[in-house]
């Protein structure tokens, strides 16, 4: 029962299956508060993290026109989008001990206010009045600003479902603000080409992008009033991030269990970069047009979104977080085995988008539910530390990847479907390689990862005066909201 304003409403803890003993009827029954405000700051991360992935990838659909525009080389415009990827993996390290030191509100109002910035000083470089001569390291310059943002953005999800939401809604919670990222991505893709038609019209597409940012800021800056809510959502909530940045870290590097899901994880985080880089180039080969690898693109965003939501209300009603990761992950790698196998046939469009709707159904769904998995095989240490580095792993990955499937193409003397540019390129070695790499690491994961759940066994001892390494299956809760 949730009040006005900072009311809250009361979530009763309590677990049938538990067989009832002096230790837990003489317990004090907990009752947790959970405030409204907790879905604002959800929505206005949300935004921002949308806000952040749009800008990003303002160029990348309009590269020809975005060239032309500014005078450069299609390499350089390439520039505005990798400079995300080179500042995101020295930046993430100071980011996770932002979020864990001092607080989510700080790293979220500076996150916006980089955000804006960089889409401002875009907008700058590129004035739409005739006679302003259009400066590319400027708008550079803004990219690089909305690149600094990304890390204190895209690590927070974890941390704010933690911080400000019961059990029974963190894996919702972590869900709804992971995947505002890739629908950014998606109306990046739909935006960017319906804007600029024409080379003039960029400056336009930039202060569309800007606008929103602004609005974003705003609502940061004057409505997220604290990092913590006044009472925690849960039991654990209350130590959240109690180890310090640098122990955290070394606890992190002796957990086995830790250490199996960093290098498969960021193993699929790779994986999904270079589809999503590569996808165009890769289809083009075969005779598809750039508009269906669009369409491609997009169903594999939109059958993500829905898999991650499915699948992260089924884990917060059963906690099942490593028997849910561990049946994903296996699709995801007969998904990627069957990309490998359509993308390089002739005239089979329905087959692709199939394979590319089903690749994003089981991929995407496992990110929120492994970064909740991740906090809950190293709780205590802090929520952005161990999902950071996730995320360090997946970009590291991810140019290695992308420098090893790009150094496997071959060029082809003839290709009579293909609707390339001049440079014909084939990707069948590439992408049986991806393949294999994604099945190698599923592999592993299936086989090697096996965890207790600390964050949720101390929540029960807290709760019952016990913890038995059974947190999962007697978890039961009981919540009025």
């Amino acid at each position: 029962m949730e009040d006005d304003g900072n009311a809250s409403s009361e979530v009763q803890t309590v677990s049938s299956n538990v067989p009832r003993t002096p230790n837990t009827e003489l317990k004090k029954l907990l009752v947790f508060k959970v405030y409204k405000r907790r879905w604002f700051i959800l929505l206005v991360l949300c935004l921002l993290n949308c806000s952040n992935a749009t800008i990003w990838l303002t160029f990348a659909p309009v590269a020809d026109q975005s060239a032309q525009y500014f005078k450069v080389s299609l390499e350089e415009i390439n520039w505005l989008s990798l400079v995300y990827m080179v500042v995101a993996i020295p930046l993430s390290f100071g980011t996770t001990w932002m979020l864990d030191t001092l607080g989510l509100r700080i790293t979220l109002v500076l996150g916006s206010w980089l955000n804006v910035l960089g889409a401002v000083i875009r907008f700058c470089g590129s004035p739409p009045a005739p006679g302003y001569t259009v400066l590319f390291p400027v708008v550079m310059l803004g990219q690089t600003l909305g690149a600094l943002a990304q890390p204190l953005i895209v690590f927070t999800p974890t941390k704010l479902a933690a911080l400000w939401f019961p059990d029974h809604q963190r894996a919702t919670a972590n869900m709804i603000a992971s995947m505002s990222n890739p629908l950014g991505i998606l109306l990046a893709n739909i935006i960017s080409p319906m804007v600029v038609e024409t080379p003039e019209q960029l400056p336009s597409l930039l202060i569309a992008y800007a606008v929103p940012a602004c609005v974003i800021c705003l609502l940061a800056t004057l409505g997220i009033r604290s990092s913590e809510p006044p009472t925690p959502p849960s039991a654990s909530a209350g130590s959240s991030g109690s180890e310090p940045f640098a122990r955290g870290l070394r606890l992190l590097l002796k957990n086995k269990a830790y250490l199996v899901l960093l290098l498969c994880l960021g193993s699929g985080m790779a994986v999904f970069t270079c589809f999503s880089s590569l996808l165009e180039q890769i289809l083009c080969v075969q005779g598809y047009t750039n508009d269906f690898a669009g369409v491609c693109g997009a169903l594999f965003i939109v059958f993500g979104i829905v898999g991650a939501g499915a699948l992260g209300l089924y884990v917060d009603k059963t906690k099942k977080f490593t028997e849910a990761t561990k049946i994903n992950i296996s699709f995801t790698a007969l998904a990627c085995i069957a990309f490998s196998v359509v993308s390089q046939m002739q005239q089979q469009k329905a087959a692709v988008a199939a394979v590319c709707s089903l690749f994003g159904l089981f991929g995407f769904s496992i990110y929120p539910v492994a970064m909740e998995l991740s906090v809950e095989c190293t709780y205590p240490v802090g929520e952005a530390t161990s999902a950071g580095l996730i995320f360090i792993s997946g970009q590291v990955q991810s140019v290695l990847y992308m420098i090893l499937l790009q150094a496997l193409t071959q060029r082809l003397t003839e290709s009579p479907l293909s609707t390339c540019g001049n440079a014909v390129l084939s990707w069948r070695v590439p992408m049986l390689v991806m393949a294999g790499l994604c099945s190698l690491f599923s592999c592993c994961f299936v086989i090697f990862f096996h965890t207790r759940y600390r964050r949720l066994e101390a929540e029960e001892e807290a709760t019952y005066g016990r913890s038995d390494g059974s947190a999962a299956d007697k978890h039961a809760v009981t919540a009025d909201t």
